[in-house]
């Protein structure tokens, strides 16, 4: 009798949460550099000065920082953004099917939409609580620039979380966006990038911000809105919706191709036990 092949045995939670946290630094790392363009091109007029250098489109925001801030830049950031992805995207498709089954009755042969959207907000909320500091910093090192003789706020990733701790609290990490960003990542799992924009431009200005600039999220959206319009809300459109396609292909490719080879090794080791 011929056993079960990889395809057949269901991976483990093991197996899921350690290949979708591989997956997604794999797709995170390829990415990046359009993410930080996002962020560029998000936070552009919120201080207009006649020095200020303007970017246009990706392919020119690329260029021009990589002509004024060298291509390391494109990349600032990506130490955070791995540990986003470490502690966001293990534990939000990891656990996924886990925590499904647990809503799910046992009547069901087919998981129902109830079951599912309330495994989404379950896993959904857990990783954005546990990984939104690394998301506080990301932005942060993203944002800043060292041109004009601006002193940059950190050094370095771990610079960030201990000055942003130690001089906001503790709660600086978590900025009171969370419901923003909860938002944000449920609307992308139901509409295009379109209706995703102005919630993520709105996120990454209040979370660059310095403390007291913006009251709160509404009033950052209002002053986006007031002092510089409604295509305010778009701004980096172009990047975020090639990142969001890119980063997904990649990431689910990967990590589908993991739990298959990390599920074919188990049980390799199984037959030869």
């Amino acid at each position: 009798m011929v056993g079960p092949t990889a395809l057949d045995v269901p991976p483990t939670m093991t197996v899921k949460i350690f290949s979708a946290g591989v997956a997604a630094c794999v797709a995170d790392a390829i990415t990046f550099p359009l993410d930080t363009v996002k962020v560029r091109l998000q936070i552009q007029g919120e201080r207009q000065t006649s020095r200020a250098i303007r970017y246009k489109g990706v392919l020119g925001t690329i260029t021009t920082l990589a002509k004024t801030e060298g291509p390391v830049k494109l990349y600032s950031g990506l130490p955070a953004g791995l540990q986003r992805q470490i502690s966001f995207a293990s534990l939000r498709i990891g656990l996924y099917d886990t925590v499904q089954e647990f809503f799910s009755t046992g009547k069901e042969t087919t998981p129902s939409l109830g079951s599912k959207i309330s495994a989404g907000l379950t896993t959904g909320g857990v990783a954005v609580f546990i990984g939104q500091p690394t998301e506080v910093v990301k932005v942060r090192l993203q944002a800043q620039s060292h041109l004009h003789g601006l002193k940059p706020r950190y050094t370095g990733t771990y610079n960030a979380y201990r000055v942003i701790a130690t001089t906001e609290g503790l709660i600086g990490l978590w900025k009171d966006d969370l419901p923003c960003h909860f938002v944000s990542a449920l609307i992308a799992g139901f509409c295009t990038t379109v209706l995703c924009s102005p919630v993520d431009v709105v996120k990454t200005r209040f979370i660059n911000s310095p403390p007291g600039q913006y009251t709160s999220v509404p009033n950052c959206a209002m002053t986006m809105f007031t002092k510089e319009g409604p295509l305010a809300f778009f701004k980096g459109f172009v990047p975020s919706f090639l990142r969001f396609g890119s980063w997904n292909v990649i990431m689910f490719v990967c990590f589908e191709q993991l739990k298959r080879e990390l599920m074919k090794s188990g049980r390799t080791v199984d037959c030869a036990t």
